[in-house]
């Protein structure tokens, strides 16, 4: 059996890397959601086979979001595998940035994950299958201290909870997770982060293959929990 494996921001950084590892696995293809067609397209060509499909949509709009996932399950038939990856990250302290900028934010890493959910783990329910892995951060954690940027915190904080709240929701081995990739080489982490794309797609792609006595509703980093 084939299954879809959807992956937001699969065009560069961390989201690539997912959808290279994911695409490499047996049975698995994956899906590339980007902001426009060319950068899905674009990475599609790199990753080479096991595509499934490339679609573009401006995660700053959950209605866009939503209208994507519609799309795309009428396109592909089912969506098997949710990995929400895309993010944005505003510099600035709880005063020094504009109601704009952290809405947007929100929208990004909280709305456009829940749009998505929203829209595909019903199908998942009726399946009977499913695995949806939230790209989230230490950053985000209340154990942690909260250590970035005001916003970007927030909005990992309440992806974080998104991730435990919508657990109960989840039925007959639909399993949601989500993960901190660490401090990754990417144009969010910089050059002088320590950890490869490719490390840091570590545990998002073993969350996305999770087996069916695998967790759900935990936070993990490198395949470890960590606490909220």
């Amino acid at each position: 059996m084939t299954r879809k494996a959807l992956v937001t921001g699969a065009n560069r950084g961390i989201g690539l890397a997912i959808a290279q590892g994911l695409a490499a696995i047996d049975g698995i293809e994956v899906v590339l959601l980007c902001r426009n067609l060319d950068d899905a397209k674009e990475a599609g060509d790199k990753i080479g086979g096991g595509v499934a499909g490339c679609f573009a949509a401006e995660l700053s709009d959950p209605i866009a979001v939503g209208d994507a996932a519609a799309a795309m399950l009428d396109e592909l038939g089912t969506i098997d595998v949710l990995v929400n990856n895309a993010g944005v990250l505003v510099n600035g302290d709880g005063l020094a940035i504009s109601t704009i900028d952290f809405l947007r934010s929100m929208t990004v890493n909280l709305a456009a994950p829940f749009a998505l959910i929203n829209a595909i783990a019903p199908v998942m329910n009726a399946k009977g299958y499913g695995r949806i892995v939230n790209v989230s951060s230490g950053w985000g954690s209340f154990a942690e201290g909260f250590g970035g940027p005001f916003a970007y915190s927030v909005s990992k904080a309440a992806l974080n909870a998104l991730t435990v709240n919508m657990a109960p929701a989840l039925k007959n081995n639909v399993k949601i997770n989500a993960c901190c990739p660490g401090w990754v080489r990417t144009d969010m982490g910089g050059a002088a982060a320590t950890r490869s794309p490719e490390q840091g797609a570590d545990t998002p792609i073993w969350l996305a293959a999770l087996p069916d006595d695998g967790p759900s509703g935990g936070f993990f980093r490198d395949r470890q929990p960590i606490a909220w």
